[in-house]
């Protein structure tokens, strides 16, 4: 793939300017992740709102979310079933998605009279992110393969600010109803699908060829491959902790505040937006070392920090809130750090047109395990308080353990 790419820009002038077409690509690209995956935490952004308007609890607002996971495990599923991740113009599915996932998020704003059919409309919003999220990963590719993991990186920084922005939203519109924080992130999506659509997709893009091809064929090829099943099996641990530990931020945030004055919902909003936000530095951070260390070391380095934490953070009661608000913005920083890099892995072993399925199907059952985690979590928090980090904890030691067989050829990018 390498020696494709070198001949394909072999003039000077010809490869500084594909170089910096493919920069601007990606920066659009992930603006565009930004603003599409602002869906996917649109409820938690409104929780306290909805916890008093329908009296729900910590383990209704642990279904809500759960809800799009779900809708993302069966979005996720379907595409790499039928092999659409890889038969179809990522740059339109993403954008069809962007638009139908907006669609849905102001559905679940306007016609929701109460859990049960919100639970409908964010079921819907999660298939959309489906064709999102890892369409975006596949895009990326497209424009600069060479740099997969700082790329991804990048991306994953922004579906982090994308999942912290309903916080943010929230708290700028802390006196205006919950359901115009829900819509203001239906009108990032629908932004963020016009902006990927009027880019297209690059000019590494490869289509299997096999209309045919889909999960008994391309993705039964790349489970073969030992690389992508320990990168997968890396990532299925991450995946167990990170989704429930964002669900359960502002619960931690609450908490954090409990010995003293307790806080304000735009306070608790204001801090749950930068425990999550701050996750966008450590992908950063993390896109960088990896130049240096490699990607697997770098995914096991974030991996051991929020394992660490996990361990520890049920025992911080004593400590004042400064110091569990400054331990949950470190957890905040690992706990994503390690995610893009096991993306670049799982797209360094892969055959090229085998990527979008690959990354599809790692995704649906990583999903899978974080709502698993999420459901858990939410359902017993009410009787274990912040020990409830001790369930999370088995992800990040499951995952170290998977990750071995990658340590011994040390792949770098």
């Amino acid at each position: 793939m390498q020696d494709r790419l070198d001949a394909d820009a072999t003039h000077p002038e010809d490869a500084a300017r594909a170089a910096a077409r493919a920069k601007r690509a990606v920066l659009v690209i992930a603006l565009a992740q930004l603003l599409g995956t602002s869906l996917w935490f649109s409820a938690n952004g409104a929780m306290r709102d909805l916890q008093v308007a329908w009296q729900l609890s910590a383990s209704d607002i642990g279904w809500l979310t759960n809800a799009v996971q779900a809708g993302f495990i069966v979005g996720t599923l379907l595409s790499a079933i039928t092999g659409l991740a890889d038969r179809v113009s990522a740059s339109k599915v993403f954008a069809v998605c962007g638009v139908l996932g907006a669609t849905l998020n102001a559905l679940f704003a306007l016609c929701s009279s109460g859990l049960a059919s919100a639970l409908a409309f964010r079921f819907g919003v999660g298939i959309a992110l489906a064709g999102i999220y890892p369409l975006g990963m596949k895009l990326l590719v497209t424009w600069d393969p060479k740099r997969a993991a700082q790329t991804l990186a990048l991306l994953v920084a922004m579906l982090t600010l994308g999942t912290a922005s309903v916080h943010a939203i929230r708290a700028m519109l802390a006196t205006v109803p919950w359901q115009t924080v829900v819509l203001t992130s239906s009108v990032l999506a629908v932004i963020g699908a016009v902006l990927v659509f009027s880019l297209g997709e690059g000019p590494h893009a490869r289509r299997s060829a096999n209309r045919r091809s889909g999960l008994s064929a391309g993705i039964g090829e790349v489970l073969r491959i030992k690389e992508f099943r320990a990168a997968a099996l890396g990532y299925f641990g991450h995946m167990w902790e990170l989704y429930a530990f964002w669900t359960l931020t502002p619960l931690l945030v609450q908490h954090a505040f409990a010995s003293g004055t307790p806080a304000a919902p735009s306070t608790v909003a204001v801090w749950s937006f930068l425990i999550i936000a701050v996750g966008a530095a450590g992908c950063l951070f993390g896109g960088r070392l990896s130049r240096s260390v490699g990607s697997a070391r770098t995914a096991a380095l974030a991996l051991t920090i929020s394992g660490t934490l996990c361990a520890i953070y049920p025992l911080t009661n004593a400590l004042g809130t400064g110091v569990q608000l400054a331990l949950l913005l470190v957890w905040g920083i690992s706990v994503i750090a390690d995610s893009p890099q096991f993306s670049a892995l799982s797209v360094k072993a892969c055959p090229p047109d085998k990527i979008g399925g690959a990354l599809t199907l790692q995704n649906s059952f990583g999903f899978f395990l974080s709502a698993c985690s999420i459901l858990w979590s939410t359902s017993v928090y009410h009787a274990l308080d912040v020990r409830v980090a001790w369930l999370l904890l088995p992800g990040p030691i499951i995952g170290l353990i998977a990750m071995r067989p990658l340590f011994r050829k040390q792949p770098r990018w």
